[in-house]
């Protein structure tokens, strides 16, 4: 009797576990964002082209994958997206702030001496990046870092 009692209060106990356990799993349940049709590469990622999905119990997340509507704000895929499919973060860049070919005001800064000239984009950029641009007058190719209000910034070599 007494060992049939002592197993009764284990089974008791491990499905207790096993209860809890599983509602600790579904309040920790992941979401991620998918597509919910194909995105193309160079398009700009909007908010109703996501849906979010819940991740099944005991699937884990992998990692680099966007799971927050804020990461994608401004970002555009750099390869096709599929609908259903995780996005990667690496299948993500900034828009651009300079196409190539446009035309662009250069800007160089050493103290109180400023030097601006028009030039072309050889490549296109976001803010931060270095491109090659090429001087509108001189036809001399050179590079410069972007900058958030679409100006070239060069320095002294």
């Amino acid at each position: 009797m007494r060992l049939r009692n002592a197993h009764l209060h284990i089974r008791a106990a491990v499905l207790a576990f096993a209860m809890l356990g599983g509602a600790a799993m579904a309040a920790e349940q992941e979401v991620v964002l998918v597509p919910n049709r194909v995105i193309y590469p160079g398009e700009a990622i909007a908010l109703s082209a996501l849906k979010e999905v819940a991740l099944k119990p005991g699937k884990v997340r992998p990692d680099g994958v966007v799971t927050q509507a804020d990461e994608l704000d401004g970002r555009v895929a750099k390869r096709t997206l599929l609908p259903g499919r995780y996005i990667s973060v690496t299948a993500l860049r900034e828009a651009w702030l300079v196409d190539r070919g446009a035309a662009v005001q250069v800007v160089f800064e050493a103290g109180p001496l400023t030097i601006s000239a028009s030039a072309v984009t050889l490549e296109p950029g976001a803010a931060g990046d270095v491109v090659k641009v090429r001087n509108i007058d001189t036809g001399k190719t050179f590079t410069g870092t972007v900058m958030a209000d679409g100006s070239i910034r060069v320095g002294a070599t």
